[in-house]
């Protein structure tokens, strides 16, 4: 399980301004090339520093938007094999013993991110239904590593950016206090990455009910 060493191999714990988990070389190459290949549509838009006013997909931002789904992972054979990883017992128990959550019998979500110039996003924290935060980057343009994901103290004072580096990343629990967003910044061609999220409303994705876990924040 390629990933899931990375996760128990690869990770730092920081605890400043909220825990969250730098990981190191997640990914393997095939994913990272899929990640890179993927096509995106893409339209002449303003951002609002959101990432999707309206990801329901009947409007611009929503069609913009690649979800992994059962109706499309045909074309993605290494992103289905993370997926099947990342919904296994034992990949979501361990994940869930380090972020401090149970994750039994929820639902993975899983999408491949293009954010393009005059992209940018305000300090915000994630929605209650994320039980798990993940992005981790692909950067196939040598964009500057500077586009990594800011992070926030409670007085919205940036504390930190992320490396926006090829195969490289983070994951956090979301809570009231885990603020992160990305400042405006120049980004040349486009910003790549993979997002994943464990989350509690259904997906096509639904992991195994393995039993509550007294995890470990």
């Amino acid at each position: 399980m390629n990933f899931l060493n990375s996760i128990r191999q690869r990770t730092t714990r920081y605890d400043s301004p909220f825990p969250h988990w730098e990981i190191k070389q997640p990914l393997t190459q095939d994913i990272l090339k899929e990640v890179a290949g993927t096509y995106v549509t893409d339209a002449p838009r303003v951002y609002d520093g959101t990432r999707a006013a309206d990801n329901g997909g009947n409007g611009v931002d929503g069609q913009m938007r690649c979800y992994v789904t059962d109706e499309n992972v045909d074309r993605f054979p290494a992103i289905g094999t993370l997926i099947d990883e990342m919904v296994s017992k034992e990949c979501a128990e361990a994940i869930g013993d380090m972020i401090g959550r149970d994750l039994s019998g929820q639902f993975l979500r899983v999408e491949v991110v293009c954010d393009r110039k005059g992209f940018w996003l305000k300090p915000h924290t994630d929605i209650k239904e994320k039980l798990m935060s993940m992005l981790l980057y692909v950067n196939p343009h040598n964009e500057s590593e500077t586009l990594g994901t800011d992070i926030y103290d409670g007085k919205l004072n940036r504390i930190k950016t992320l490396r926006y580096v090829d195969n490289y990343g983070y994951m956090f629990a979301p809570a009231h206090n885990t603020w992160h967003g990305l400042e405006k910044k120049e980004i040349v061609k486009e910003r790549r990455a993979i997002m994943i999220n464990y989350v509690t409303f259904p997906t096509c994705w639904k992991l195994p009910e393995f039993g509550r876990r007294r995890a470990a924040a």
